[in-house]
């Protein structure tokens, strides 16, 4: 799995003119999905990423995790994140999982991060969507479960 974290102070997604998912601060996080990827991928990165100390403390310094400072996760599905561009002009995504696959896991990291106490609001697996956000920082990573 490959997760893109975006530190933010507020985010939203829109679909079909519908806010479906709303945080204020906390994370966006960007998940995508590949071959072979299991529920101890999920598993990995969920840990990982609430307790990052990505969040700053008194003097400034990157000292707090989201599970720290109380912040919200808007996860949003990205099979693009696994789009190949070495060769031509297009995109490949072969290395993307199937949907079905992919969903199932990016549900099953979902609630990974709600089992660790953290509100996590999604966005619409396979819809086109607007994602809104206002990155703090910015604060960029990228994430992933295996080298």
């Amino acid at each position: 799995m490959r997760v893109v974290l975006q530190r933010s102070k507020a985010a939203k997604v829109v679909v079909a003119d519908q806010i479906i998912g709303q945080i204020d601060s906390g994370l966006v996080l960007l998940v995508g999905v590949t071959h072979g990827d299991t529920i101890d991928d999920a598993a990995y990165l969920a840990e990982k990423i609430v307790n990052l100390r990505i969040f700053e403390d008194e003097n400034e310094k990157m000292n707090h995790s989201l599970l720290d400072v109380g912040g919200s996760i808007l996860s949003v599905s990205q099979f693009t994140l696994y789009g190949d561009c070495r060769k031509g002009r297009r995109p490949n995504f072969m290395d993307a999982a199937r949907p079905e696959e992919a969903n199932e896991l990016y549900e099953a990291f979902n609630e990974e991060l709600r089992k660790k106490g953290i509100h996590t609001e999604t966005g619409q697996f396979g819809a086109m969507m607007d994602v809104q956000l206002t990155n703090d920082g910015p604060v960029t990573l990228i994430l992933e479960s295996k080298k």
